[in-house]
């Protein structure tokens, strides 16, 4: 038996050795999946014969199977071999949980008691009795807090049950139970029977009694009894039995627990010293709540009807469903890092990847698969994993399990803890590598889960660097927003800074780049990666310039950070979520924005305009399918050339927009701003009529046509599909020019009098904005610009949009600011995007002088 393990754990070890190298793995979610063609193989299967394994739990040495005929079985980890059987219990064993910190063993069971024993002596240490006793019904689940020292029930009755075992009133927490088996109070339960005088003394059940009726130990055991009291019940909060439950336990002693019922909700509970208080419900819809796992702020839940629902616990939102097997039970979930395990009722395993991919499947019991667990085990220096099952056909599985990952590595041992680790002197860059290397393409659907997962790195970041830090939902499947409050250390009203930027990226296929663009690659004095300009460079030298102040004593202003996670995608729900959390937000003064480049290489700038921007789609098609030129040409009338024609009256041979009205409101430019353009054209060697064009004046550009058919030169296409935008300036009014170019593409249409349809869709719009130089807080600005690069900032506008802009000026009633780090060739959405060491630095000393010229301005109004 043991050369037959050591032989398999070999083999296990010569897989890890083939696996992608744990030092440097990719750590998006959605890419790399090493497993994708890996079936974990069976180790070794444990038989009881005719006792289904209910549930299961393991520790360092021992594997731990709950069964219907009321033992609990003890297996070696070493050996596999039988080392003991714990019993206790009257009826089937329901629940198992480990708490390691205690070395405790919990075990409830349908005689609706739980017994707690040594993980270490495997003796019965106390037995507990839940509030109203028998009448609490079989006790479903249960779980542990180590934090709060507490063991929760979820009971048939519908209650939630807990057990405190710290004492009582004790401000440090200190146990009521010490050590391993000895408790301070808590003494046996008094018997009825056992503890009773002779009826006609009349006299009430006396745990001292002496009357030669037999033992304690004969009665059942001897060991102490805790009841749980009457005020640690909360009941008919569910509508059904409490057949689940899991525990967040999060920083700074913040616990949640969930619990899943028949009454298919998830009930979110904060855990706090006066009991339990609801934080929120999510009905899942699917049939009964099975199974529930908790990472982190990631809920699994798994149901009746073969869904799982995963849900956020930050933002207390559906993030998606996953459909697993349609009217099959989910009966157990297992996490292992960021892969979920399914077990269902037809005896299946399924798991999927942190993106929700499914990467592997198989049959895994005949029968009902009816319990999991995960076991950790140590293979040389290399912790690796066991998963295992238990089904109703007797067995207990142990599979190999090849881990996924860690989400974030560098080349060599992972040594560092935190951003300012020895190992990275440059914390900046530690952190960009981080944040860079999770692909958070909001406008790619396999990458949704990666957008979630760098919101909520990035909130974890602002919170290690001094901010205050949540996560705010959107529309429903949207990315969430990130909201981080620094707040300042001067007395009295401080000025309130908001910081606007995007934690999204554009998509980037490999074709073109000299490195993944995923893996933060510095060369030459640049660092090359999707995001490190746009705009996730920016946005960490601004959060480290502001950490960098408040570690000094010196942030006179506070600042709220609000980083959305859909800019690249029209900022979807961007506008409804701010007027929602508009007073979680606060008062605002000013808006300052990073996320663009300058006009040069070596030239600081600041950015003073942007142009608006109109997404149209049109779209021709007839009441036939794709037909064959040579039998069908002439014959109809064809949308392709529908579509050349409308699209043809919207411009004229000079290149002008033909939409009526269009030019009307233009601004026109003045003498001072006419002399810019010849000074920013000597600086780029460049047409000051090109800059105009770009900057000053409106646009219109169509960008692609689409087909239906299979694209051959003999088809006539029965739809087309044409893609094109309107780029607008000050003073044109985006509304009505949205509106104009809607009924002059219909007109137009009409007057071809063609028997096709035509359909126009406005998909997106953003308004244009045109900062305010005079404002002082923009005057701070270029001055701090002045002082850390020793010339004056070259005011520049960008021909690109930003939705959010002009909408936050609308919404906080404020003026926005445009600090630009970035230089000219740094190719935001093209290959081989980078940023500057030097600007990601100084870009960082700009912002810190720039504050502490705001602070001391306001404190100059405050005395005046």
């Amino acid at each position: 038996m043991q050369g037959h393990r050591l032989a398999e754990l070999q083999l296990y070890s010569k897989d890890l050795e083939n696996m992608d190298s744990p030092l440097s793995p990719h750590p998006s979610l959605s890419r790399n999946l090493h497993s994708s063609t890996y079936t974990p193989c069976l180790l070794h299967r444990l038989h009881d014969s005719g006792n289904s394994v209910l549930c299961l739990a393991t520790n360092d040495e021992y594997i731990f199977s709950g069964s219907q005929n009321e033992d609990i079985m003890v297996w070696d980890k070493k050996t596999f071999q039988l080392k003991d059987t714990l019993r206790g219990h009257t009826k089937a064993v329901l629940a198992l949980h480990y708490a390691n910190d205690r070395d405790w063993l919990f075990s409830s069971s349908g005689d609706s008691t739980v017994h707690v024993w040594s993980g270490k002596t495997l003796q019965l240490l106390f037995t507990i009795d839940p509030y109203l006793e028998t009448g609490a019904g079989d006790i479903y689940s249960l779980n542990w807090s180590e934090t709060l020292q507490t063991v929760f029930l979820g009971c048939q009755n519908t209650s939630i049950q807990w057990l405190d075992f710290r004492r009582p009133g004790s401000e440090s927490g200190s146990s009521i139970v010490s050590g391993a088996s000895t408790p301070l109070i808590g003494q046996r339960k008094v018997h009825k029977f056992f503890d009773s005088y002779p009826q006609y003394q009349r006299r009430p059940a006396d745990l001292f009694a002496n009357n030669g009726s037999g033992t304690p130990s004969e009665a059942g055991g001897d060991e102490p009894r805790l009841s749980i009291p009457a005020n640690n019940s909360i009941e008919s909060e569910h509508y059904g039995y409490v057949y689940c439950m899991a525990l967040s336990e999060g920083g700074r002693g913040t616990v949640k627990l969930l619990t899943g019922s028949g009454d298919e909700t998830v009930k979110v509970w904060e855990c706090t010293k006066n009991g339990l208080k609801l934080l929120h419900t999510f009905s899942c819809s699917c049939g009964a709540i099975l199974s529930v796992v908790v990472d982190g702020d990631t809920a699994y839940a798994g149901c009746q009807d073969g869904h799982v629902k995963v849900l956020d616990l930050e933002t207390m939102t559906l993030v998606r469903t996953i459909i697993v097997q349609e009217g099959v039970d989910i009966l157990s979930l297992s996490l292992i890092q960021s892969d979920l395990y399914t077990c269902s009722a037809n005896g299946q395993v399924i798991r999927y990847s942190g993106s929700f991919d499914r990467t592997a499947s198989w049959t895994a019991h005949d029968g009902i698969l009816l319990s999991s667990a995960v076991s950790r085990n140590k293979v040389g220096d290399e912790e690796s994993f066991a998963f295992l099952t238990g089904g109703n056909d007797y067995n207990i599985k142990v599979w190999n399990i090849r881990p996924p990952p860690p989400r974030f590595s560098i080349s060599g041992k992972e040594e560092r803890e935190n951003v300012g680790g020895p190992l990275c002197r440059d914390t900046i860059s530690y952190a960009l590598s981080n944040f860079v290397s999770i692909p958070s393409e909001s406008g790619t659907p396999s990458h949704r889960e990666d957008c979630r997962q760098a919101a909520i790195w990035l909130k974890k970041c602002l919170t290690q660097l001094g901010a205050s830090s949540v996560l705010l939902p959107t529309e429903e499947g949207g990315n969430p927003l990130v909201l981080g409050t620094f707040t300042g250390q001067s007395a009295g009203r401080r000025p309130r800074l908001l910081f606007y930027g995007h934690y999204d990226v554009v998509a980037a296929p490999m074709e073109g780049w000299t490195s993944d663009p995923y893996r933060l690659d510095g060369r030459n004095g640049y660092l090359y990666g999707r995001g490190a300009t746009d705009n996730k460079g920016p946005i960490l030298a601004v959060a480290f310039a502001v950490s960098e102040l408040l570690s000094l004593r010196a942030l006179g202003a506070d600042v709220v950070f609000l980083i959305e996670g859909e800019e690249e995608s029209g900022s979807i729900g961007f506008e409804e979520a701010v007027r929602k959390y508009k007073d979680e937000i606060g008062h605002i003064d000013e808006i300052l924005v990073s996320n663009s480049t300058w006009l040069s290489e070596d030239q600081p700038c600041i950015t003073y305009g942007l142009r608006g921007v109109i997404h149209c789609s049109v779209q021709i098609s007839n009441a036939l399918s794709d037909l064959h030129s040579g039998v069908d040409g002439g014959g109809v009338v064809e949308p392709m050339l529908d579509t050349i024609n409308l699209i043809a009256t919207l411009t004229d041979s000079k290149r002008r927009v033909k939409i009526p009205g269009f030019y009307d409101h233009v601004l026109h430019a003045n003498q001072e701003e006419k002399d810019l353009y010849e000074k920013l054209s000597d600086i780029t060697e460049k047409s000051a009529s090109s800059i105009f064009s770009r900057w000053r004046e409106p646009s219109l550009t169509v960008h692609s046509m689409e087909i239906s058919g299979p694209k051959n030169p003999t088809v006539i296409p029965g739809t087309v599909k044409c893609q094109l935008s309107v780029r607008i300036v000050p003073d044109q009014n985006l509304e009505t020019i949205t509106q104009t170019l809607t009924s002059y593409l219909r007109n137009s249409f009409k007057a071809l009098n063609s028997p096709n349809q035509l359909e126009v869709i406005i998909e997106r719009t953003a308004d244009w904005w045109l900062g305010n130089l005079d404002d002082p807080w923009s005057k701070d600005l270029e001055s701090a610009i002045q002082e850390e690069w020793g010339v004056e900032p070259l005011r520049i506008r960008e021909g690109g949009s930003i939705p959010s802009i002009p909408f936050l000026e609308k919404a906080f009633g404020c003026h926005a600011i445009h600090l630009p780090m970035g230089q000219s060739q740094d190719r935001a959405h093209l290959p081989n995007e980078r940023i500057s060491l030097t600007n990601l630095q100084r870009g960082k000393e700009v912002v810190m002088k720039f504050l502490t010229k705001v602070a001391k301005r306001s404190s100059r109004s405050a005395v005046a």
